[in-house]
């Protein structure tokens, strides 16, 4: 089983900023991608940031510029940095990871979530 410790989440002022941090641990696996995705109240859960391990990276548009994401491959932690938060970025951050666990499948975890809000 693997699990995923997401934090960094809290409040802070428009235009401020914060970083998430996600730790991946437990069973033999290998990190194929690793991303965050959000979940605004009434809203769908959509991507924010997603790393490959090679390290390339995909940002939704909203945050492009804004937002930076960033892994160490040994130690199965992904950072998101974020700047310039907006209130429209309040939501519930999760971690996403997906994971070749045998030489032939894969899978999806998710963290527990953490929040962010962007309140003055």
């Amino acid at each position: 089983q693997v699990q995923l410790v997401e934090s960094g989440g809290g409040l802070v002022q428009p235009g401020g900023s914060l970083r998430l941090s996600c730790a991946a641990s437990g069973s033999a696996f290998t990190m194929l991608t690793m991303g965050w995705f959000r979940q605004a109240p009434g809203k769908q859960r959509e991507l924010v940031a997603s790393i490959t391990r090679p390290g390339s990276t995909d940002y939704a548009d909203s945050v492009k510029g804004r937002v930076s994401i960033s892994s160490d491959s040994a130690r199965n932690t992904v950072y998101l940095q974020m700047d310039s938060l907006k209130p429209e970025d309040t939501a519930v951050y999760y971690c996403n990871l997906n994971a070749l666990i045998t030489t032939s499948s894969t899978k999806v975890y998710w963290g527990q979530g953490t929040q962010v809000t962007v309140s003055s």
